[in-house]
């Protein structure tokens, strides 16, 4: 969460951008196997021996992901970089609530601790979490513009670098192409409505079958996550973006249409449990073919492609549904790397940080786990291209909505969980009405 002024998250911007790029690059192409994708090599550390003859030996711990295969892919890499290196790496998977996470590092943070080397961090932590990171301009400015501009401004908190871009992140709806045609659809939902009727008459069909089966499945969760989906929701229903210019506007008429549309789906359309589903929960039930349409984040299109994938070859993605009277949107998420100034091993870290960062490991994770590069040069290349071919135009052109933090600061935390908390008791029973009111309320207080 950003400092008040410093979360303009110029990096929406430049990442919209660069998806864009990438969309257009990968039209028409296809995608590559996941033999192919576990066959490729993490790739070697450049000049290793010279890295090696300064810090080998030193040991060091990366806090990384727990999402999809990202901890497979970090751990990959990790091995790669000690093998080179000698510069030992442990790496430990954050909690796979983006919440519980902040929460973790500010523990570890606030008490000065040295458990932690380097660390991953949200888009949205940065200006939060600035006293407490290295400085990376110095020794990484020259491999910083290597990535886009707008995400670095975003990562520099008064005029130091406080982390690294890695990949980013944005809100797209899978969807089973074999079973859209199956019931007579030629395209894929337009709008919340669409996809509400379509679900359920999929879902009616399939269960005859598959008694487990579910239309729709997202992150319902009391979590960060939830607070991707509700802004989508709202935006895209024409109902604002929780705060607006400095002031709450989650309290309005269209917020409150579109969070009772879905609560009455709860059960309906959806799992009853999908108020308990983060991520991995709402992947793994359509990578089993257990579901007709997902709301998730891109790193699911590689999963979904792989061996062990039971829709492989039977699904598509586009952008989300919208409201009757707003249009499609998606939440701009995104990670990046951070050096704790309580390390002891600052320069190793710092060169593990180089390495992740690289050109060669955004291509190594663009392939092997869908992620979205934030370095235009790997955008380009082929390999990426076909590899990702759900990074279409028409997902790009779509506009991206921002979490609050720039009008929340270092509070954007508690923010957030008053809006999840909120939308949860929405989804398990409660009207919007009840509960719209309350989360206003509390956010003025904390914005006080």
């Amino acid at each position: 969460m950003k400092h008040r002024r410093l979360l303009v998250l110029a990096g929406v911007v430049g990442a919209v951008a660069l998806v864009a790029f990438l969309s257009v690059a990968a039209a028409g192409s296809k995608k590559a196997t996941h033999a192919q994708a576990a066959a490729i090599p993490a790739p070697r550390v450049p000049h290793a021996a010279a890295i090696r003859k300064k810090y080998g030996g030193q040991k060091i711990t990366f806090v990384g992901d727990s999402v999809g295969n990202g901890h497979v892919r970090d751990t990959k890499l990790a091995k790669r970089f000690s093998k080179d290196t000698g510069i030992k790496v442990s790496v430990v998977p954050h909690p796979a609530a983006s919440d519980q996470s902040y929460a973790q590092l500010a523990r570890a943070f606030s008490s000065k601790s040295s458990s932690i080397d380097v660390a991953m961090i949200d888009v949205v932590w940065p200006g939060a979490f600035a006293p407490y990171l290295v400085n990376l301009k110095p020794k990484l400015g020259k491999q910083a513009k290597l990535h886009l501009g707008s995400i670095v401004a975003n990562d520099t908190i008064k005029g130091k670098l406080v982390a690294m871009p890695w990949f980013g992140d944005y809100g797209i709806l899978y969807y089973r192409t074999d079973l859209l045609k199956k019931y007579g659809y030629s395209a894929p939902p337009k709008t919340w409505a669409d996809l509400f009727k379509m679900a359920k008459k999929i879902q009616d069909g399939e269960r005859k079958d598959n008694p487990n089966f579910a239309g729709f499945v997202f992150q319902g969760n009391a979590y960060e996550g939830l607070t991707c989906n509700a802004l989508e929701w709202i935006a895209s229903a024409g109902g604002g973006h929780i705060i607006d210019n400095g002031k709450v506007t989650i309290d309005n008429a269209k917020a409150r249409t579109i969070l009772d549309a879905m609560r009455v789906q709860i059960g309906k359309v959806t799992p009853q449990g999908v108020t308990t589903y983060q991520e991995d929960q709402t992947e793994h039930a359509f990578d089993n073919g257990d579901a007709a349409f997902a709301r998730n984040w891109p790193y699911q299109y590689g999963i979904g492609a792989g061996a062990g994938s039971k829709v492989k070859g039977k699904f598509n993605v586009t952008v989300l549904p919208h409201g009757s009277t707003g249009g499609s949107v998606g939440t701009v998420g995104g990670w990046q790397l951070a050096v704790s100034k309580f390390s002891k091993h600052k320069a190793a870290a710092i060169e593990f940080v180089r390495y992740m960062t690289s050109p060669a490991v955004e291509k190594f994770d663009a392939i092997t786990n869908s992620n979205v590069p934030t370095i235009v040069s790997v955008a380009k290349n082929k390999a990426v291209v076909k590899a990702n071919p759900y990074l279409k135009p028409a997902i790009a052109s779509v506009p991206r909505v921002t979490r609050p933090a720039k009008f929340l600061g270092t509070k954007y935390n508690e923010a957030s969980k008053v809006v999840y908390q909120g939308i949860n008791q929405i989804l398990t029973g409660s009207p919007a009405s009840q509960v719209l009111p309350q989360i206003k309320s509390k956010l003025q207080q904390i914005m006080k």
